[in-house]
């Protein structure tokens, strides 16, 4: 009897435990926090600027871009922890380097320069020969790159899943600690689509027609110009710097602006496989232009007098494929055949309103600054 009583309280006990367990299990369970739904990022677009395109999965959240900006100045993402996307573009240049070509992680050249960031979400190709469709596609590149960051992202992801201070981070933005490879370029697009620059002394003009000089206005009338010959004169920029953006990338336009007559660099032609599109290349942004030398996009051009010489007295025309309007943009055929022929004086009032174009409030915005400097 004893016996069996012992039995019969120890399964009581035993019940009596898994119930108290059950409802500990529950009660846990109840109170698992719930991980908040991010904050959608108020994205101010300037004034005459187009409607900008964001991909429907992947909206842009206070907490994606807080993020993304940290990935953007992390040197994990790198061979040896030394390199960011932010060492090759840097904010006082306007998101450049200020080098003719760019140096990756192993101090090896990239055969071209650095583009500038400045409303690349705008772009609807990217870097100089346009291999990437959109900003999406491009992101994985400079990081996987031999000659860039040489790292694969499958590393790089890996480095940021053992710290303490990355997984929170991708938790907050978009649900999970688990760090992949798509969730970091997806942070990291997050906040090069705000960088955003549309407040220069051009942009004010815009709004009051007041605020530029003759030579600054001179320099936009020639800028918008399309020459008839011996009649209007012009500089002819807007062809491929239309305006607001001022870069052919937005519009996946490529052009042969008359640089050489045999092309090292194919350009457009070494992604299309096309020989009408050898020598091509976007038409780069000419927002904060001041800030980006050198020009070109081997960097042959370290002032913009030297980029107004080429183009009014120094384009090869009979480079394969030239640009039609750089073939017909002739001011004077008469005492001047075959070139634009600017004078002096319309280069400095050219060169004066590109000066206009200069953001001072982008490169100083604490919002796309490094998060790791004070």
């Amino acid at each position: 009897m004893v016996r069996r009583f012992t039995h019969i309280g120890v399964s009581i006990l035993l019940l009596a435990g898994t119930a108290l367990s059950s409802c500990k299990k529950d009660k846990e369970e109840a109170i698992d926090p719930v991980i908040p739904a991010p904050t959608p990022y108020t994205l101010v677009v300037p004034a005459g600027f187009p409607t900008p395109v964001i991909p429907a999965d992947n909206p842009l959240t206070n907490e994606g871009v807080a993020l993304g900006r940290m990935l953007f100045y992390e040197t994990k993402l790198s061979s040896n922890n030394t390199m960011s996307c932010g060492s090759c573009h840097q904010q006082n240049k306007a998101f450049t380097d200020g080098l003719a070509k760019a140096v990756g992680v192993d101090g090896i050249a990239n055969p071209r320069g650095t583009m500038s960031l400045a409303n690349v979400m705008w772009s609807n190709t990217l870097t100089w020969d346009g291999a990437f469709p959109t900003l999406d596609a491009q992101a994985h590149k400079p990081i996987e790159n031999p000659i860039e960051m040489h790292q694969s992202l499958a590393v790089g992801v890996s480095k940021l899943q053992n710290t303490t201070t990355y997984p929170p981070l991708f938790e907050a933005a978009f649900g999970t600690r688990t760090i992949t490879s798509d969730l970091l370029l997806k942070a990291l697009t997050q906040f090069e689509r705000t960088l955003i620059s549309g407040n220069s002394r051009y942009d004010k003009y815009t709004k009051t027609q007041q605020g530029l000089s003759a030579d600054e206005l001179a320099g936009l009338k020639l800028y918008s110009t399309h020459i008839s010959p011996r009649i209007v004169r012009g500089a002819e920029c807007f062809h491929c710097h239309t305006l607001p953006l001022t870069s052919s990338n937005f519009a996946a336009q490529f052009f042969n602006n008359g640089l050489d007559m045999t092309f090292t660099d194919l350009g457009r032609g070494g992604v299309t496989g096309l020989p009408a599109d050898n020598g091509k290349f976007v038409a780069p942004t000419l927002r904060n232009i001041t800030l980006t030398a050198p020009y070109m996009h081997d960097g042959r051009f370290t002032t913009l007098e030297q980029v107004l010489d080429h183009y009014s007295d120094h384009v090869q025309m009979n480079s394969p494929g030239l640009d039609v309007n750089l073939i017909q943009g002739v001011n004077d055929p008469i005492f001047n055949p075959g070139r634009m022929g600017l004078t002096a004086t319309e280069k400095r009032q050219v060169i004066a309103f590109l000066k206009t174009l200069t953001d001072s409030t982008f490169i100083a915005d604490k919002r796309f600054s490094d998060p790791f400097k004070p």
